[in-house]
């Protein structure tokens, strides 16, 4: 081999046409769209394959890490902090707890003050902790917010770390209209005003947050988190530069928190994405490059958590925490696995901070900037998303702007929407929740496990939606609806039986017993199988000698015109019959009484609540 002759010269170059053709052929005449290309909910399409033809239309290709527009990262590096909360009721018990977490390997604490504290109070709450290294994150009311700064700053003055802290205090005085639909504050002007003056002098102490994690824990789109957090940030950026601020110094103090769903390679590309758009936006309003670099706090998400099969919520929490690391964010918190049924305990905490720990020291993660550049996959997604966010973004724009929808309700309005699409997405099983919607735990108990807190434990003035407050956000997980569904069972003084009738064909009836397993297992239903029966008779005398109170029947659909109506009239009210998919035979089946049919197509939720309605006492 001629020592400049390339690898596969030999081969002839393959065009897009050819790998379609070729793909066609395989698909044996079914149509390449509706069959390989899918839909985003996100608003476009997803192709089977990528090719470097895909790339020849996307501007942000060339730039290098810590460039301008900073689609590649901000630095030269993918080190990111690892965040945990630390609560406590006194400031010795939130000393003792962050400097527990901060030995185990955080490097960014999460505190909460939502009460009166004093200088001496900080003094104690970081007695022993190096804010060199360590940075700080605190949230408190949002009347607080100037005074509890105040402190902070004199705290941090005294140990001459004006240069070198790092961190932020959690500002948000349009939580109230996103929570409760409330009015936004009317002196925020004068607020936000007040609270730059006092943490001017640190230098990277940001103040005003952009907390799009809540329109993710609500349900929102990717596109729709990043479009409206895109706005959030403008809004910012406007509110504070007609207050007098420069572009620069209203962007270096504005700091995005936001969500990160399951979709990884999507979630991967909306914070590439979200640099990009962000400093565009920035340099808009006449910052420097410097000043256009958006830092972001990624929160993993909170509305596909689950309380059956929670610790299917490492899964989730895992892939979620890891494409943001790979996405170059600047730190990371990931929630702790049984966060939506109790205080987190020092068990899960732990797995919380070892799911990072895992990824940056054992994987490695943060040796390599931007592991995604140049993905033919990933920088098309990074632009599809792009256009997508950047058209929501000129759309809130030209309506007037994000606090003008939100003192509308439009936005709270498509947020709740896309929250109730993706409910009915669950129902459906068009959007899987392993161990809820599909392979639940049958056996599972939850009642035991939930620890019932009495009233607001935030700390604030209670906030209550009144009459002429506009729409609020509607924070149910994905799973909640199925959580009821089996609460109930679980009280219940009888819990139901579903027996399994499976004869004829060997390969459909086992199929078609596990899918009907799985079915009402979502409810918590007492699944009772069975390898086959030689007749129906013996079927049905079984599933009466066993208690049942369903009777599935599970075979092919060439015999159930024959097995069906056999097996009801032997059954005769004995119990809820049902059969296990849908035969071209259905409506004859109907017309001799047969009601109940499960298969791919119905809405599992809506067809439990009603056998739920029918069968629990």
């Amino acid at each position: 081999m001629a020592k400049n002759e390339k690898l596969f010269d030999m081969f002839s170059p393959t065009s897009t046409e050819d790998w379609v053709a070729k793909i066609n052929v395989d698909l044996k005449g079914a149509d390449f769209n509706k069959k390989l290309v899918w839909r985003t909910n996100e608003g476009f399409n997803v192709q089977p394959f990528y090719r470097r033809d895909d790339l020849k239309e996307i501007s942000h290709l060339g730039t290098l890490p810590g460039q301008f527009p900073y689609v590649r990262g901000t630095r030269d590096n993918n080190d990111w902090l690892i965040r945990q909360q630390v609560e406590g009721s006194t400031p010795e018990e939130i000393n003792k707890e962050a400097i527990h977490i901060i030995d185990r390997g955080v490097d960014s604490l999460g505190i909460k003050l939502n009460r009166d504290v004093t200088l001496s109070d900080i003094e104690k709450i970081f007695e022993g902790i190096d804010l060199h290294k360590i940075e700080v994150n605190i949230s408190c009311c949002m009347g607080k917010a100037v005074e509890i700064a105040r402190l902070f700053v004199d705290f941090l003055k005294s140990k001459g770390l004006e240069e070198d802290f790092r961190g932020s205090i959690d500002f948000n005085p349009f939580k109230r209209l996103l929570r409760h639909g409330l009015p936004f504050p009317k002196d925020i002007a004068t607020e936000s005003a007040a609270l730059y003056e006092v943490v001017k002098d640190v230098k990277h102490l940001r103040c005003f947050a952009v907390d799009s994690y809540m329109l993710n824990n609500a349900g929102a789109y990717i596109t729709q988190e990043l479009g409206y957090a895109l706005a959030w940030g403008a809004e910012w950026m406007t509110l504070l530069t007609e207050i007098g601020l420069t572009p620069c110094e209203a962007a270096s103090r504005i700091k995005f928190n936001m969500g990160i769903s399951s979709n990884y390679f999507m979630e991967l590309a909306k914070f590439r994405a979200a640099r990009m758009l962000w400093a565009e936006i920035v340099k808009a309003y006449g910052a420097e490059d410097e000043c256009c670099k958006m830092v972001v706090h990624a929160i993993t998400s909170q509305f596909n958590q689950t309380i059956y099969d929670a610790h299917v919520n490492l899964l989730r929490s895992q892939t979620e925490t890891m494409s943001a690391a790979l996405a170059g964010v600047d730190s990371i918190e990931t929630l702790p696995f049984d966060l939506q049924y109790k205080k987190p305990d020092e068990f899960s905490e732990r797995i919380a901070r070892n799911q990072q720990l895992l990824l940056r020291e054992e994987s490695h993660l943060n040796k390599v900037v931007d592991p995604a550049g140049g993905s033919y996959y990933i920088e098309t997604l990074t632009a599809s998303i792009s256009k997508v966010a950047w058209d929501l973004f000129c759309k809130v724009e030209e309506k007037g702007g994000f606090l003008a929808l939100l003192e509308k309700g439009e936005i709270q309005k498509e947020v709740n929407e896309s929250g109730v699409k993706r409910h009915s997405d669950v129902a459906r099983r068009k959007e899987i929740l392993l161990g809820t919607n599909q392979y639940p735990n049958f056996n599972e108990k939850a009642l035991d496990k939930i620890e019932k807190e009495a009233g607001c434990s935030c700390g604030c003035a209670s906030e209550v939606p009144a009459d002429g407050a506009v729409e609020y956000l509607i924070f149910d997980r994905a799973a909640s609806q199925f959580e009821q569904l089996r609460l109930d069972t679980e009280r219940s003084a009888k819990r139901p039986k579903v027996f399994m009738l499976t004869i004829g064909n060997l390969a459909m009836r086992l199929a078609r017993a596990q899918f009907s397993a799985n079915f009402f297992g979502c409810a918590g239903y007492e699944i009772i199988d069975n390898i086959g029966f030689k007749t129906v008779k013996e079927g049905v005398d079984a599933a009466i000698e066993k208690g049942a109170d369903v009777v599935v029947l599970c075979s092919s659909d060439d015999e159930y015109a024959e097995f069906a109506p056999e097996a009801f009239k032997e059954l005769a009210g004995r119990a809820m019959f049902v059969v296990a998919g849908a035969p071209a035979c259905m409506e004859e089946l109907k017309a001799q009484g047969i009601e109940e049919f499960i298969h791919v197509r119905v809405n599992v939720l809506d067809t439990l609540l009603k056998f739920n309605a029918k069968l629990l006492n």
